[in-house]
């Protein structure tokens, strides 16, 4: 009898766990993740909430931008549909992602998680229909998991997750491959749901015509959104500071920073704050660039490095500017060279340093490009700075007209195969910043090649020659 009770209370217990679960997908996902030692992050607590109103039905169509390495399957595609078939018995999911081997990776972490959890879930794995690409639930639930290209006939489904419908930059850039997958989604998909069936997408922006970015261009209404980009920006959903990155206890902002330098802008935008930009329609047309090894020389060329300069040193925190100097020639004929660029976050004093050093390094033939800010301050600073560098020629100038309009001539020129630049380690972080202008995070580059360009060719300014009394020098 004893025993026979201690069953009957455990039972009991189980029950009361398993109906608590059912009510909160939030206590099943903390439940489930406990004996990973892993809790939900706070964007992962909204992305919870998203999807517990989704399932209560007060929207039926959800939309999931997070950039890698968020977690966002592990809840979306593995933690939810385990809860959802707990609500939902006798429910159908169709998961997709761009391949079946995707797919049925999803489905071999689902079908785990559901066999060590048996008793909280209420449901075990049938033995009649055990597939990893397709299998049902003792309580006559099913799960069918596929790759964008394959087929779905002959199933209908209450709910579909979209996982990952785009492998790679190159996919997305294949203007086939994106037909391929709209089409596999309005034709194939979408006809093999039930009415008032749910759709969750689940995916990393790549291109601004891929699929997310195609749903919202016919029919942003009909989709809730939950946009969270790497690096917090105005109107924050989870009420961070512009800046502050999506999950710090996992990655923050200082390794963010580096990953960004490596990828550049357009690939950083794209995947990590999911705002894609077009390959195309940048102000700098960058393949009119050619690399050469070397600047021919004419013994006539004109060389000027010009600075952008800034004056913030790098900090785990924040995105400040960048100090940048640009060599430019130009010879005989009229042929632009890009020679060289050096660019650091520094204090004032680590600036003035380097624009010093790289003075000596070019050599007292190389003229020197300041910018003076209006009023006495940005003449005593140029002053100041020519006073370090005594024996070179410094010109100075002062910004006028709109960053866009400063830049245009030397767009032009780089549009007329006019522009070659020397190759270096400097190369990728240089054009990817041209190819991103003016819509770039950065464009401290953009402002010293433009300075070195028009100094070179006469800028419509007047551009003076800074004279250093003898006795300061």
């Amino acid at each position: 009898m004893p025993n026979l009770i201690n069953d009957l209370r455990r039972l009991e217990e189980e029950s009361a766990i398993r109906r608590q679960l059912r009510v909160s997908l939030l206590d099943w996902s903390g439940e489930a993740l406990t004996p990973m030692g892993l809790v939900p992050a706070a964007h992962h607590r909204l992305l919870i909430r998203e999807l517990d109103d989704l399932t209560r039905g007060r929207f039926n169509r959800l939309m999931v931008l997070m950039p890698p390495g968020s977690a966002k399957s592990t809840y979306a595609s593995i933690l939810f549909p385990a809860w959802w078939l707990m609500r939902n018995p006798r429910g159908s999911i169709i998961a997709a992602s761009h391949t079946a081997k995707l797919a049925e990776y999803f489905s071999r972490r689902l079908r785990q998680l559901i066999e060590s959890r048996e008793g909280q879930l209420g449901y075990h794995l049938s033995s009649a229909e055990r597939a990893v690409s397709q299998w049902r639930i003792s309580t006559g639930g099913e799960y069918l998991a596929t790759g964008i290209r394959g087929a779905i006939t002959g199933r209908r489904a209450d709910l579909a997750i979209i996982d990952d419908p785009i492998k790679s930059q190159f996919d997305a850039d294949n203007a086939q491959y994106r037909e391929h997958v709209w089409e596999w989604y309005r034709s194939t998909l979408t006809t093999r749901l039930k009415p008032r069936a749910k759709i969750v997408l689940v995916m990393t922006r790549w291109h601004d015509d891929d699929l997310g970015g195609r749903l919202l261009a016919r029919g942003a209404a009909d989709w809730r959104v939950l946009r969270l980009p790497a690096l917090a920006e105005e109107g924050d959903p989870l009420g961070r500071s512009i800046g502050a990155p999506l999950w710090p206890e996992w990655e923050d902002a200082a390794g963010l920073s580096a990953k960004r330098a490596l990828l550049g802008e357009r690939t950083w935008s794209a995947l990590y704050q999911q705002s894609p930009r077009p390959l195309t329609g940048g102000l700098f047309k960058v393949a009119g660039l050619a690399a050469v090894d070397a600047a021919p020389r004419s013994g006539r060329d004109r060389t000027v490095r010009a600075w952008d300069l800034a004056a913030t040193a790098a900090t785990a925190k924040g995105d400040p500017d960048w100090t940048a100097g640009v060599k430019l020639s130009r010879d005989s004929v009229g042929h632009f060279t890009v020679l060289d660029v050096v660019r650091l976050r520094g204090s004032p004093r680590q600036v003035e340093d380097t624009i010093v050093a790289t003075a000596r390094l070019d050599g007292t033939a190389v003229w020197i490009g300041l910018p003076e800010d209006p009023g006495q301050a940005g003449k005593s600073q140029v002053a100041y700075l020519a006073g370090r560098l005594a024996g070179y020629r410094v010109i100075a100038s002062r910004e006028t007209g709109a960053k866009l309009t400063r830049a245009l001539p030397l767009a032009s020129q780089i549009e007329a195969n006019n522009v070659s630049i020397v190759r270096g380690h400097w190369n990728h972080a240089f054009i990817e910043e041209l190819r991103d202008f003016p819509h770039g995070a950065k464009d401290d580059q953009v402002d010293a090649f433009s300075r070195a360009f028009s100094t070179l060719i006469g800028a419509a300014e007047p551009i003076h020659a800074v004279t250093i009394p003898f006795l300061s020098r």
